[in-house]
């Protein structure tokens, strides 16, 4: 089996939930020379990015995300030591906060999120699920992180998002950090609306966004 072919079979097991096979085939992956950081980028992350979009659509019901996510967590036992083992002395680029937004308990896309920029350079502090405006800036400055990555998976709790730039305007700090958003229904549109820096679509989108605008911050220095 050539490399695309095994990424997408990973990116299925994921979906059809297989957790014996997926250990398997992560393994046999590995063994084939396939970087571990492709492996998470266009195999595993990818299934997960497909089931959540099924289950928003209605395309796809709760236990069918649940065996996806153990699925997926299966994958990440054997691909992250050598996501680890890979780093070896890799260039720190910043530091960042993930939280998701109060109100919301949803974490999936913040923890694929989260591996993603570690095994990229950024040191993370994930704060975890249904954290108020006032603790994520307090901890990001806590922390003197440079990014605050926002997650909110239902429309009821992307005002969140805003009530957070807000309050960091209201507080003279919002200069100090670069903010992120993103989730299921979140979009350019509503991150250029509450005028957030960036918004990923998908984690490997964050990873450049974020890059990109620390660089060039740096650059102004």
């Amino acid at each position: 089996m050539e490399k695309n072919e095994m990424l997408e079979h990973l990116c299925q097991l994921v979906l059809k939930g297989d957790f014996d096979g997926i250990k398997n085939m992560s393994r046999q992956a590995l063994d084939a020379g396939i970087a571990p950081l492709e492996i998470l980028d266009n195999g595993i992350s990818k299934g997960m990015e497909l089931v959540g979009k099924r289950f928003e659509t209605g395309a796809a019901y709760l236990p069918e995300l649940l065996m996806a996510a153990d699925a997926f967590s299966n994958a990440m036992e054997v691909v992250t030591p050598a996501l680890e083992a890979s780093q070896g002395d890799l260039k720190k680029i910043g530091k960042v906060l993930l939280a998701t937004v109060k109100g919301d308990v949803h974490n999936l896309g913040k923890n694929i999120l989260g591996k993603v920029l570690e095994t990229n350079g950024f040191d993370v502090v994930d704060m975890g699920v249904d954290q108020d405006t006032l603790s994520i800036i307090d901890a990001a400055t806590d922390s003197r992180a440079d990014v605050i990555g926002l997650s909110a998976v239902m429309t009821t709790t992307m005002p969140y998002q805003k009530e957070l730039i807000d309050t960091l305007d209201e507080l003279k700090l919002r200069d100090r950090f670069i903010v992120l958003v993103g989730g299921g229904p979140v979009n350019q549109a509503w991150a250029d609306q509450i005028g957030a820096d960036g918004y990923g679509q998908t984690a490997m989108d964050a990873v450049s966004i974020a890059s990109r605008i620390i660089e060039a911050k740096a650059a102004t220095v």
